[in-house]
């Protein structure tokens, strides 16, 4: 990358929301800017503008609801699916972990190991559950306020 040269970006540094109408199908953007996002990795210096592109996908819809609440208990939930993948016989396990009734962290993936039961498979979830509920009570527990109780 020592090597490279700017390139001027073919857009308004500055846009507004205004400029965008709502009588773009949604569905077909989004796929649009999918395979905006795919070109990008073989051409770098389009990466800013569909970055742009990106922060207009409408997902006034779709989100994480942040409730206010005075509840900042840690609560973690876990699953797994043993042999999910019949190809290599991996299991996918995933966690979710509230602070009082909101969301703050998730995570789903394939297990990097084979699972000999579905009590195995469990297990294996559930640690990962609690190493990130350990790291999210000890992110908590460094914040001093007095609503916190640890």
């Amino acid at each position: 990358m020592d090597t490279c040269k700017p390139v001027s970006t073919p857009l308004l540094v500055s846009t507004s929301s205004q400029n965008i109408t709502s009588s773009v199908d949604p569905i077909e953007f989004r796929s649009i800017v999918g395979a905006l996002q795919y070109v990008t990795l073989t051409r770098p210096n389009l990466a800013f503008a569909v970055n742009k592109v990106c922060q207009y996908m409408g997902t006034l819809n779709h989100g994480l609801l942040i409730q206010q609440s005075s509840n900042f208990s840690l609560s973690a939930f876990s699953d797994a699916d043993w042999v999910g993948f019949i190809e290599d016989r991996r299991s996918t396990s995933g966690y979710l972990i509230y602070l009082g009734p909101n969301l703050i962290s998730w995570n789903s993936k394939k297990q990097p190991t084979v699972s000999r039961s579905s009590t195995e498979a469990k297990y294996k979830a559930l640690a990962n559950a609690t190493s990130e509920l350990s790291m999210a009570h000890l992110s908590f527990a460094g914040i001093k306020t007095s609503t916190f109780s640890t």
